[in-house]
């Protein structure tokens, strides 16, 4: 480990789009301080845009002990070419032992670049981080062969070892109000060159899809629902708690949702306040997408299901009277207050 003496700290790539930032960045800022404190070091956010110095104090707020500040008119709209040389740029200077990113469209498109750049392995889509406390190493943990095993991976040989995470894995630190990050302006020479694009025009198309793993109440069906008609009973639940509807995979697989509204290890990892599942069976990979939720509710008929083991109530019948029950239930109290 000698050789990487001089890689010190834990960075985080703080993903912006016209000065709002990623919920993303903040839950890696979060995790990136736990990583910190094992590995004795501190939290770096790296935020690059244009005119985004003002985003620095809510990023000290949330945990970060130090922003390196990349303001450059190149950076005023994502291009990856621009973005990959200045995180290449802060990577050489500043020479981090961990680097993160979210593993959104843009993360996805920056983090194998900057990679290949530094010559350093990636692992993407991670949904566990840790430090070996015996070797200092990050220890990398993402689904692999479509969810149904984890794999655990380390990067021994080079640095910064490098992840994207999924959103809504990771739990953001508590903001503290006050809190100020130091903040280091880094000037980055920006020539066009032959992989520059140049941006026409922006389209702006309003998404009727909700991003589920923002909701406080999330409404869950799985096989059990037997058709897209009856997941009308979970909408009008979800509608009467102020909730969302998502699905297991079973459920997108058979044409009954959106694939937006997954949970699970090939969809969303989600960590609502309470998340009723109706007709899932509770498979692993579905359970390592919601088994983080502060209450869990489970209807199935089905009393050996594995979800009733993770489960903090459970209801065992038939979800076509139950459902209605409980929505009727909700309108009525709800009527009443």
């Amino acid at each position: 480990m000698n050789q990487f003496s001089e890689y010190k700290g834990v960075y985080v790539f703080v993903q912006q789009v016209e000065g709002v930032i990623a919920p993303v960045s903040f839950e890696l800022i979060g995790k990136a301080r736990e990583l910190a404190k094992d590995l004795g070091t501190g939290v770096s956010a790296v935020l690059c845009g244009y005119n985004v110095a003002g985003l620095a104090d809510e990023l000290g707020e949330c945990g970060a002990d130090t922003v390196v500040l990349v303001d450059d008119p190149a950076l005023e709209s994502y291009m990856t070419e621009p973005y990959a040389h200045a995180m290449h740029s802060v990577i050489e200077f500043f020479k981090p032992e961990v680097v993160l990113y979210g593993a959104t469209t843009i993360g996805r498109d920056l983090a194998p670049r900057v990679s290949a750049r530094v010559h350093t392995g990636l692992t993407a889509d991670c949904t566990k981080l840790e430090i070996d406390k015996e070797t200092g190493r990050l220890l990398m943990t993402r689904p692999a062969f479509g969810g149904n095993l984890m794999a655990t991976i380390v990067c021994p040989d080079f640095r910064p070892q490098m992840a994207t995470v999924r959103p809504g894995v990771m739990q953001r630190a508590e903001r503290v109000s006050g809190r100020r990050a130091r903040v280091l302006p880094f000037g980055v020479k920006f020539e066009k060159n032959d992989r520059y694009v140049e941006i026409l025009d922006v389209i702006k198309k309003m998404n009727e899809s909700v991003d589920i793993s923002q909701a406080d109440i999330l409404v869950s069906g799985g096989r059990g629902m037997g058709s897209k008609e009856n997941f009308q009973m979970l909408y009008d639940l979800a509608d009467a708690l102020g909730g969302r509807v998502s699905a297991s995979r079973a459920a997108v697989d058979a044409g009954w949702v959106d694939k937006e509204l997954q949970v699970g290890q090939t969809g969303k990892t989600v960590r609502p306040k309470l998340y009723i599942a109706v007709g899932i069976s509770g498979a692993i990979q579905h359970l390592a997408g919601m088994e983080e939720s502060d209450l869990i509710i489970a209807i199935n008929r089905d009393e050996t299901a594995p979800i009733f083991n993770i489960a903090d109530y459970g209801v065992v019948g038939d979800l076509n009277k139950v459902v209605p029950m409980l929505t009727e239930k909700i309108r009525a109290a709800k009527a009443e207050s």
